[in-house]
């Protein structure tokens, strides 16, 4: 599952509008419009090949998004007294993007792990809780486990289901 397709599941899931994701990827740093918008929301034929009438969503642009996400569903949240401005935020790779995105709309939507083994289970999926403990640890630490396609998939679904009903 490559980023556009994690960005197609999450709008259709969260019924998010285009203006909506101009906004939160605004929020998140990122100025896109809505023609790009729409490219990054195509669905290519195959995976191997570029579409030309679609544009790459990098890590980092889905790492915006999802800061944007959390900040749209959250509000903007100011720096405690002697606090950094801005936390050190983890580094989007190939191998931790699932981690990434299951913590951060954990986040957003302020589900607890409970809320979040249900939408697993909702779509199919049973995990435990120290499972899903794992995933959502931060990469290094001894008990931190890769989140596979399988697993954010169908999260996601589970989302869709819960909020499209």
């Amino acid at each position: 599952m490559n980023n556009n397709d994690i960005l197609i599941r999450l709008r259709y899931a969260l019924d998010l509008k285009d203006t909506e994701m101009i906004d939160i990827f605004k929020l998140g740093g990122i100025e896109v419009t809505k023609e790009e918008v729409r490219l990054l929301l195509t669905k290519s034929k195959d995976d191997e090949t570029e579409n030309e009438l679609q544009m790459k969503c990098t890590n980092s642009m889905l790492d915006s998004f999802l800061n944007g996400f959390i900040i749209y569903k959250r509000g903007k949240q100011d720096p405690k007294p002697g606090q950094p401005k801005q936390p050190a935020q983890p580094l989007i790779t190939n191998e931790n993007v699932n981690n990434i995105l299951l913590k951060k709309l954990k986040i957003a939507l302020e589900l607890t792990s409970e809320d979040m083994l249900d939408i697993l289970d909702e779509a199919g999926i049973i995990v435990t809780k120290g499972e899903l403990s794992a995933v959502l640890r931060k990469e290094g630490h001894k008990n931190y486990k890769p989140c596979l396609d399988r697993y954010a998939r169908n999260f996601l679904k589970g989302l869709a289901l819960k909020y499209r009903g």
